[in-house]
């Protein structure tokens, strides 16, 4: 009887499904299991004391006509990601450019800027920064010297968005990072070229810097579109999980938990997961509709 063997071939495939394996085991039960059990549980009314009961598409109604903390948190979210997005970009960019210049000690300032952003999104900074702009905080305190009445910033309406909205400024060290990698690969003949034509510093960033970059600027727009639909933790710590005055930083993942956690109405909250996935997936296809508009790449 003819003994049967593996190719080359088959054996090296054999040995690649192998060593997936423990990857696709994970990818069904700990990732792909959940996402369709929860797209389920967003048809259904389901606290977790009991078995899910089938109401088709109430939650969605719901959300949409009845619920106005829902509408609230969906304000302040897209209030927090077209405010925070944008500033973060020009203030990472401006720096990257300004470190760019040949500085000395260029690694120590990178790993400096870098850090805020390792550190920004843990619980300790998020209490910091709420004590930074309570009543008695460091703010006020130095507004004091220049003798203005300073006010609770997280506790008053007006302002409490924009507590969250300075926090994620103040982590842009990353996106920084990226692009002062992207700055040290534009060719210097391109200067050098414009400079002989007489072409100004303004000329050379517009001209030169900007289209070179397009490509990191539309990747570092995605991550931090996305980042910042997800943020919980700030707006949880900052306002100590209730979503502070009259709701102004009631972030969409925190109003999310809230119906849960705490009110354990874990249908609604899965209806909730399902409206913000398709929600960035929307925003996501259109910037990749318009990458083709603005986006340079020199092949």
């Amino acid at each position: 009887m003819k003994r049967w063997q593996l190719t080359p071939t088959q054996s090296e495939n054999l040995a690649a499904y192998l060593f997936l394996t423990p990857w696709f085991i994970g990818l069904v039960l700990i990732t792909a299991g959940p996402v369709l059990a929860s797209l389920y549980l967003a048809f259904t009314n389901y606290n977790i004391l009991g078995a899910p009961e089938w109401i088709g598409s109430a939650n969605f109604v719901d959300m949409f006509t009845d619920d106005k903390r829902y509408w609230n948190s969906v304000r302040v979210t897209l209030q927090y990601v077209f405010f925070s997005v944008p500033m973060i970009m020009v203030f990472a960019l401006a720096l990257a450019v300004f470190l760019n210049r040949g500085l000395r000690g260029l690694a120590l300032y990178r790993s400096i800027f870098y850090v805020p952003s390792l550190i920004g999104t843990s619980v300790a900074i998020a209490f910091l920064w709420r004590q930074l702009f309570g009543r008695d905080g460091i703010i006020n305190v130095i507004l004091s010297w220049f003798g203005i009445q300073g006010k609770s910033w997280v506790g008053t309406p007006s302002t409490a968005t924009w507590v969250l909205i300075i926090l994620a400024v103040w982590t842009f060290g990353a996106s920084m990072v990226i692009f002062l990698a992207a700055l040290r690969q534009i060719p210097e003949e391109y200067y050098e070229a414009a400079s002989i034509d007489g072409a100004g510093s303004l000329k050379k960033f517009f001209y030169i810097t900007l289209p070179q970059l397009t490509p990191v600027i539309f990747f570092n727009l995605i991550l931090l579109m996305i980042r910042s639909f997800q943020t919980f933790t700030q707006a949880s710590v900052v306002s100590l999980g209730t979503g502070g005055p009259l709701d102004r930083t009631l972030l969409y993942t925190l109003y999310l938990y809230q119906r849960a956690f705490v009110q354990l109405d874990m249908g609604y909250s899965a209806a909730m997961a399902w409206v913000l996935l398709t929600t960035v997936a929307i925003f996501t296809a259109i910037l990749f509709w318009s990458a083709k508009y603005w986006v340079f790449y020199e092949n």
